[in-house]
């Protein structure tokens, strides 16, 4: 996985990015009607109910808008809301709460839709030792904030990117010849490159699992579209030798059973790519 250090130059980058979209040479419709001494208080209501994310990232936004802005806490991520409430106060700069509204607004819906599917898929797999994965199913530009939701919701981040984890696929085995080839080819590409990554080869049946297993230091198995029984199977011919991943349409009628097949995580990528934003808003005090 990435370090925090990394992560937290990928929020940066997304905030001024963000800004200098939504914003360009100025926010004329505040420039034109608000003086710049004005000043004011808003809220942030839920007209929602869930999980609450992305407070720490609006005061990140907050901060780069105008360092003079103070926000006052009411709730934290992860906290459970309802509607009503009021997850926090901002003060200060008119103009600079107007500015940053928006980029807050979108994140922290999305985010809190994101958070809230994923602790809905923590709680069915309550009692099981099987963890929830996200995937690199994120929409383009804000993989960090989407990852970042995944967690405060209760689930786990698989790799950030494509630079820090080996996952060999279906298409990466075909073109390189076959599994033993593609993960021999592998070793020798870390081994070349002074890299440490950790190798995910994704198998299509038992047969692939075993060939995985023959060919020794892959760290995770990826059981893709596996039935139920074929699944139980994979897990007790693996053992401790790999770590086990169910992953392929899984949805909320189906995790529980293959999470009590055994498997170490599912990975499911509609925890980004399929949820409706919370409805939050901005309001004037």
């Amino acid at each position: 996985m990435i370090s925090e250090e990394q992560f937290n130059k990928e929020i940066a980058l997304i905030i001024e990015n963000a800004i200098r979209e939504d914003v360009g040479d100025g926010d004329h419709s505040s420039l034109a009607c608000i003086p710049k001494t004005a000043t004011g208080k808003a809220k942030l209501l839920v007209k929602d109910e869930g999980l609450i994310a992305g407070i720490a990232f609006a005061k990140q936004v907050f901060s780069y808008v105008d360092k003079n802005l103070k926000i006052e806490s009411i709730l934290k991520d992860g906290d459970k809301i309802k509607q009503g409430d009021i997850a926090f106060y901002v003060e200060g700069s008119s103009q600079s709460i107007l500015k940053a509204e928006r980029l807050v607004l979108n994140a922290m819906q999305r985010m809190s839709a994101i958070a809230t599917k994923t602790n809905f898929f923590v709680n069915l797999l309550e009692g099981t030792e099987t963890k929830i994965l996200d995937t690199r199913k994120t929409t383009p530009g804000i993989r960090a904030l989407e990852k970042w939701a995944v967690k405060i919701g209760g689930g786990e981040n698989h790799r950030f990117a494509l630079y820090d984890m080996i996952m060999l696929k279906d298409n990466h085995i075909d073109f390189a010849g076959g599994i033993d080839k593609a993960i021999e080819k592998t070793k020798q590409y870390l081994k070349e490159t002074n890299r440490d990554l950790k190798i995910i080869v994704e198998a299509r049946d038992l047969n692939e699992v075993q060939q995985i297993l023959e060919a020794k230091g892959v760290y995770r198995i990826l059981l893709d579209n596996f039935s139920f029984e074929d699944t139980r199977t994979a897990v007790k011919l693996i053992g401790i030798d790999s770590l086990t991943e169910s992953s392929g349409g899984i949805n909320e009628k189906t995790i529980r059973d293959y999470a009590e097949c055994g498997v170490n995580y599912i990975s499911s990528g509609a925890l980004t790519h399929s949820v409706y934003n919370m409805d939050l808003s901005l309001k004037a005090v």
